[in-house]
């Protein structure tokens, strides 16, 4: 029996990504189904957008402990302060920590300061960057979005493997979710243009058994108001995508429930898998293909 309900093939058109955009509505987690309480949790870039709304559906089922993995703490201060209103503060626990994606040192860093948590049950990679133009990192000498949606987030998911591992148990292991895309669906797309994230947690998940870690990519889908495009304001081309997002995209709030569903439904039936829609979907052609699988292992 397939695991997916759709090849890989039809999943890549675009009629396809339109349906899913204007038709489909991600269906919420609810506390009956999942109770988070005892638990802690990691969101990186959660002072706005998906990554807020990610947290605040994690503390309306329950989570007693989440930290605000951000690189300005002033702005994760104010998120804090926004998800607590209203709440009993007693029952949850949130902090802010910073991480800086473009700093191997921060990364580095921030992972020690994992170590003395007394339990880490999920991690949630949703910190990205978007650039409208080529920017190099100056310490690492790579392109800064290179630099910080795909090297870092990389080197961060390794580093946090052993954390996760000696946190939790092999009967009950911790989840990671990294929030990807919709990613480029081409069957002759350039397999260096998103995929190499997706092919790098794939390869991975084969080294790596679910009883380390459960690690799995969800895709929100397009949403406005997740304040990634920012830097695009006030040009031509950022008010066309800006127009885009505005008539067939999601809301944060129906984007936030595909990472919320990834982080706490699903077993080791989604490890190594792309989450979309709140079920397991093909990821792009060129993965399932030999070459796909040739890049994968260099990655």
């Amino acid at each position: 029996m397939s695991l997916f309900d759709i090849t890989p093939e039809k999943r890549a058109t675009q009629l396809a990504f339109f349906k899913r955009q204007l038709l489909v509505k991600p269906p919420p987690v609810t506390r009956s189904e999942v109770d988070l309480s005892g638990k802690t949790a990691i969101i990186t870039g959660s002072n706005t957008g998906l990554g807020l709304e990610c947290a605040r559906q994690l503390l309306d089922l329950g989570l007693s402990k989440l930290i605000l993995a951000v690189r300005t703490t002033t702005k994760g201060e104010a998120a804090k302060r926004d998800l607590l209103a209203g709440r009993g503060s007693a029952k949850h626990v949130v902090e802010v920590w910073n991480i800086d994606l473009a700093s191997y040192d921060s990364i580095t860093t921030f992972v020690e300061r994992t170590k003395t948590l007394e339990r880490l049950d999920i991690f949630v990679h949703n910190a990205g960057l978007f650039k409208m133009t080529i920017q190099v990192n100056k310490t690492t000498g790579h392109e800064e979005t290179v630099q910080v949606n795909y090297l870092s987030t990389v080197l961060l998911t390794i580093l946090l493997l052993p954390v996760l591992k000696d946190k939790n148990s092999p009967q009950q292991p911790g989840r990671l979710v990294i929030v990807s895309s919709n990613e480029p669906r081409s069957h002759s797309c350039p397999p260096s243009t998103n995929p190499e994230p997706l092919m790098a947690q794939t390869e991975l998940a084969k080294r790596v058994p679910p009883s380390v870690a459960v690690v799995n990519a969800a895709n929100p889908g397009l949403c406005y108001g997740t304040g990634l495009n920012d830097e695009g304001d006030g040009t031509e081309a950022g008010y066309i995508f800006s127009l885009i997002k505005r008539i067939i995209g999601r809301s944060t709030v129906m984007g936030g429930r595909p990472l919320t569903d990834s982080a706490v439904k699903h077993g080791v039936e989604s490890h190594g898998q792309y989450m979309e829609d709140c079920k397991v979907q093909p990821m792009a052609p060129i993965v399932y293909k030999s070459e796909g699988q040739k890049i994968a292992q260099l990655l």
